[in-house]
């Protein structure tokens, strides 16, 4: 896989082709990626698959059109006739009086941080194997386990530069790791399948795989003789692991894009107290082997840690320069770049604060009530607020789980639910979005 340096000298070429064909301004991007992974099923070897990519993207501007256009191919030949066709696209383009680079000033200079992004350590296909192996034996030694999904294991890097002909040349590499083990619970038609996982930037920083295969084992099992609820308007707790899904429409919502397309269901609430007061919800793109942790953004541009939340009330939006430009706005640090096409908006590690109570004592006054430890479908309409999911989870009585439930729906009101949010104290900080477990009252839940 190419290192920083190179990744930068192809992009600064790309630029430099691109001014000499006509191009006004223009930027590039380079993603090189690397991973190896080993999966295996009943405690035999299942698959091994090793992997390489590498692009470049080009954009370019022509007065005040443009055009986005990415290769694999780095043969000079090559990387000449995409910068030409980018150029001769740019101007047959459309106008766009809000596109363009980020101006000199507003670009990151100064030291790069350590940020902690890149393991030094090498990891064997066959320590990959044994964690692997590990993980799905913890599983399947979990009582109650009947059947296996698989057991795998992860090692990836990956490089990223950019370079914009405003003078912003800098890149960087990162490392990951993951383990999982997915298993089977029950027979026939009452089967039940679930899985934990865990993603680090250190291979050091993985819990013992055998830990991720006694959660998959344990979760699914809990999942076997499902039930459904009585339908009606109750406490709904979420499981950290799929709370986090709460403050990513928060987070999309708070995009500028969003706001300038008026497709958001936060416009117009920004003096709102949408949350509790004691409610904070914080980006940090600086945390130490975070997995979203970053610099700069996809424009050049200097994140910065955070509150997105404060006071109960949402900061600002997040701007790319396309977004901040349409809503007369600061530059925020938020654009996020893949190989082609306009970037658009992203937020860095975020979390939101943890509360004083246990999850047992969040739980303890709750009569009848739901845990929800899964959900599918898309039911969230991001212009309305209004959220509908497919849910499945544990029945809560008198303070107590009683039961898996499954066959249900739980549904509001985003900005309602955010009112009625109430955070345990159990955070912890190893996804790239982290919550405690969460409780929201008056949900309505839709089950038998």
């Amino acid at each position: 896989m190419i290192d920083t340096d190179t990744a930068l000298a192809r992009c600064n070429d790309l630029v430099a082709l691109a001014r000499s064909m006509g191009a006004d301004a223009a930027d590039a991007v380079a993603r090189a990626d690397f991973s190896e992974s080993v999966s295996v099923r009943l405690g035999e070897l299942e698959d091994v698959e090793r992997s390489e990519g590498e692009e470049i993207g080009l954009r370019v501007f022509v007065g005040k059109r443009s055009a986005s256009i990415h290769t694999s191919d780095f043969e000079p030949e090559g990387l000449r006739a995409l910068a030409q066709r980018a150029v001769e696209m740019a101007r047959h383009a459309p106008e766009d009086p809000y596109a363009g680079l980020a101006a000199s000033e507003q670009l990151f200079d100064g030291e790069m941080p350590d940020l902690q992004l890149l393991d030094p350590a090498e990891v064997d296909p066959a320590a990959l194997r044994e964690a692997a192996l590990a993980a799905e034996d913890a599983a399947r030694a979990v009582e109650g386990v009947t059947n296996s999904n698989g057991g795998s294991a992860t090692s990836s890097r990956a490089v990223v530069a950019l370079v914009t002909s405003h003078g912003f040349a800098r890149g960087y590499s990162g490392s990951g790791f993951s383990y999982s083990a997915a298993v089977i619970a029950g027979e026939g038609s009452g089967m039940q399948t679930d899985y934990a996982s865990r993603s680090a930037r250190f291979y050091e920083d993985l819990p013992a795989p055998a830990e991720i295969g006694r959660e998959a084992g344990e979760r699914t099992v809990a999942k076997v003789s499902p039930v459904s609820l009585p339908s009606g308007k109750m406490p709904v707790v979420f499981d950290p692991r799929v709370g986090g899904g709460l403050l990513g429409h928060l987070i999309g919502a708070m995009s500028g894009p969003a706001i300038a397309r008026k497709s958001s269901f936060l416009l117009g609430r920004e003096n709102e107290e949408l949350f509790d007061s004691s409610i904070r919800i914080i980006e940090d793109p600086f945390q130490l082997r975070g997995l979203r942790s970053r610099p700069f953004d996809g424009e050049g541009v200097p994140c910065a840690r955070r509150p997105l939340v404060e006071n109960g009330r949402i900061t600002g939006w997040l701007t790319n320069v396309a977004s901040a430009r349409q809503l007369g706005l600061g530059l925020t640090g938020h654009a996020a770049r893949s190989g082609g096409g306009s970037p658009g908006v992203s937020a860095s590690n975020g979390y939101l604060e943890a509360g004083d109570v246990t999850p047992q004592e969040l739980m303890a006054d709750i009569e009848d009530g739901l845990y929800v430890t899964g959900l599918f479908g898309q039911g969230v309409n991001m212009v309305t607020g209004d959220y509908s999911r497919g849910a499945t989870g544990i029945r809560i009585r008198n303070g107590e789980m009683a039961g898996p439930v499954a066959e249900i729906t739980i549904a509001g009101s985003l900005p309602d639910m955010f009112r009625a949010m109430t955070p345990a104290n159990d955070l912890e900080m190893f996804r790239a979005v982290n919550v405690p477990t969460l409780r929201i009252d008056g949900m309505t839940v839709a089950g038998e």
